[in-house]
């Protein structure tokens, strides 16, 4: 199999390709500068020290390069492994099968996007609280935005604010960098304003061009402990000239707050308010049925991780399919995330998901790209027949 891999990869154009026959001796090898891959063919089973084991390693050695699992263990395993391969934040282009077929080696490393240079990820930058005090005073917040569109007729329906920092020496900080930060310091309500702000000003601009979305905004359990939260969004609603049934207040479930009966209060006033709010990532917390029995949502956001590849894998069509159901019966709109290709589209057509989010439709984007986007959206339509039958 070794030989097999490394004259395949070879064929394939890799400038140096080393087989090791054992997990010890590839650590040996990466102990050496020049000895770190950017590309590691992994097999679960393996003498002395399995698969899952050198990836412990891996992480401890901070690897920055991608991995591909080899076994011939089940599909559930190798879906799990993937899944703990992700919670590292190491970068999985997927698994093959033994005996590995070219065709599929070829198919997963064709997706691969090396980094240019050295190949290596650059260092995270670490920031403090005083980082993002200043960045929200400063205006350094800004917010790109995700198109959701309609499943059956393609619609542009709404965008997703997503929050980015425009470091002025880090460059662009994503929010897995500072939102965790800002919560633990108390900054997360002004941030939340910051972002929530924004998006009512770029949603009235929009209106203004003809254009009537909705915009959704993430909020924080900790926004929602705040009896006075209803009548602050009420008052950047209508300052920004925004009727209150556009916004959509997205609540992370995982996260859902501990004090029920303020989270109670604040959710329901939103909803005399005529604001809509969405359950968000449902199915990967703890009490889902519970949140859906005693909180007033009214819309469901199924976790891209049921989502993508549902339409091949049994295990994640039966959880999409048991979330959509639900949210029907309860009279939810249901939002799919992570739509990832032309089969993820077709599945949900098939099922009759009301709106879709991912990069198949579209990534996040500056607000000034919006209208160009639309318009080649609206020709993808129709000259890759995405309404056909099927998708």
């Amino acid at each position: 199999m070794l030989k097999l891999l490394q004259r395949t990869l070879a064929q394939l154009g890799c400038v140096q390709v080393t087989a090791c026959d054992s997990a010890r001796r590839a650590l040996q090898e990466m102990d050496h500068p020049d000895g770190v891959p950017d590309l590691i063919l992994l097999d679960l089973n393996m003498p002395e020290m399995d698969g899952i084991e050198f990836m412990r390693q891996l992480v401890e050695r901070r690897y920055a390069g991608a991995l591909i699992l080899v076994s011939g263990e089940d599909e559930q395993i190798l879906q799990s492994v993937e899944r703990l391969v992700r919670a590292h934040r190491m970068t999985t282009l997927g698994h093959l099968a033994k005996p590995v077929q070219t065709e599929a080696l070829v198919a997963l490393i064709d997706k691969w996007e090396p980094a240019a240079g050295n190949r290596r990820r650059v260092a995270r930058t670490t920031f403090v609280a005083d980082d993002i005090r200043s960045a929200i005073a400063n205006g350094e917040l800004v917010n790109d935005y995700q198109p959701a569109v309609a499943v059956a007729t393609g619609e542009l329906v709404g965008v997703e604010a997503l929050v980015r920092w425009r470091h002025p020496v880090a460059g662009l900080v994503f929010p897995d960098q500072f939102i965790g930060i800002a919560e633990a310091h108390g900054l997360i309500g002004d941030l939340t304003r910051a972002v929530l702000i924004a998006a009512l000003a770029q949603a009235k601009g929009w209106r203004d061009a003809g254009l009537m979305l909705r915009v959704s905004v993430n909020v924080s359990t900790e926004d929602l402990a705040g009896l006075d939260f209803p009548d602050l969004v009420t008052g950047y609603a209508a300052d920004a000239g925004v009727p209150t049934t556009s916004v959509v207040l997205e609540v992370t479930e995982s996260r859902l707050m501990a004090k029920l009966v303020t989270g109670l209060d604040v959710l329901n006033r939103l909803r005399l308010k005529r604001f809509r709010l969405s359950i968000d990532d449902f199915g990967t917390g703890h009490s889902s049925l519970a949140q859906l029995r005693d909180m007033p949502f009214d819309e469901l956001k199924v976790d891209r991780g049921f989502v993508h590849g549902a339409a091949t894998d049994a295990r994640l069509r039966a959880i999409y399919g048991a979330s959509l159901g639900m949210g029907k019966e309860l009279g939810m709109t249901i939002v799919a995330e992570g739509v990832e290709d032309r089969a993820d589209w077709a599945f949900l057509r098939r099922t009759g998901c009301d709106l879709a989010q991912g990069y198949f439709i579209a990534k996040p984007m500056g607000a000034a790209e919006l209208i160009g986007w639309l318009a080649d959206w609206k020709l993808r339509l129709s000259e890759e027949s995405l309404l056909a039958d099927g998708g």
